[in-house]
């Protein structure tokens, strides 16, 4: 999945209007403009997108957890220049304040099951020997799920 499809998934599921996206790049101190924000949200075949890049992408889930959670206490973490699914999932679970058993919940609305451990194993770090790679399939089936249960 590319980063623009993300942004469009969460700005159907959560009711993002142009402006809240601007506003929620600058909950994590990044900077876009609303023109932007319209060339990221275009299809790959209209004219003028834009493909937004992962330090776009970072920023922007940074920001999503200072909005959904409060802006924490210190310097804010730096946006990450490569971002993996495994690092996307973790940032949408911490900014929606996920447990594992709502999580797997979320899951089974897409009609996609996961055990326990499947689901821990995207979490750890990839020096982990049970850490797994998290398949663009996953990711599109929470996303899937979160529309259902957040875009009633």
């Amino acid at each position: 999945m590319n980063n623009n499809d993300i942004l469009r998934r969460l700005r159907y599921t959560f009711d993002l209007k142009e402006l809240e996206i601007v506003d929620i790049f600058a909950a994590a101190d990044g900077i876009a403009s609303q023109e932007q924000v319209t060339s990221w949200l275009k299809k790959e075949d209209d004219a003028g997108y834009v493909e937004m890049i992962d330090v776009e992408m970072a920023t922007f889930l940074n920001g999503f957890i200072n909005t959904k959670r409060g802006k924490r206490e210190g310097p804010q973490p730096v946006p990450e220049k490569r971002l993996t699914n495994n690092a996307i999932f973790m940032k949408l679970r911490i900014a929606l304040n996920l447990q594992a058993e709502e999580i797997l919940d979320i899951m089974s609305l897409a009609e996609f099951n996961l055990s326990k451990h499947e689901l821990s194993s995207f979490f750890r770090k990839p020096d982990n020997r049970h850490y797994c790679e998290c398949k663009d399939q996953i990711l599109r089936n929470f996303l899937m799920g979160l529309q259902k249960q957040f875009r009633v």
